[in-house]
């Protein structure tokens, strides 16, 4: 019961990552285009530079919290188990998501400043 948990745990969680990680990349290269002054090159590389990012942080979070929690021995335990450990990992997905966003749009207006200009936009 306790192995069918951690690999449903690790197969759903990481399942959801890369779904995430996914559909991100995708959409949020059009934003980070806008935000870098029309600069596709920098946009990509920064969108890849970001999933690489996403990837290690949520990686190494799912992989440490497999130790965390009491172990399941029976089922309804493992419904527990389970809601309890992907809830919290799909919160940390949406927490990086949204201080990315934010970071991303802060940053940009300071490069779309740079870009208009040529002198650092004031904060």
């Amino acid at each position: 019961m306790v192995e069918t948990a951690y690999a449903l745990y690790l197969v759903i969680t990481l399942a959801i990552t890369i779904w995430v990680a996914r559909t991100l990349s995708k959409n949020g290269e059009v934003f980070l285009t806008q935000c870098f002054g029309h600069d596709a090159q920098l946009a990509r590389s920064t969108n890849h530079l970001l999933v690489v990012g996403f990837y290690l942080v949520n990686i190494g979070f799912i992989t440490l919290t497999l130790s965390l929690g009491k172990e399941p021995t029976s089922y309804a335990e493992t419904i527990r188990f389970l809601s309890a450990k992907i809830g919290l990992a799909v919160l940390v997905l949406g927490g990086m998501h949204f201080f990315n966003m934010g970071a991303i749009a802060h940053f940009g207006r300071k490069v779309n400043g740079w870009l208009n200009d040529g002198h650092p936009q004031a904060a």
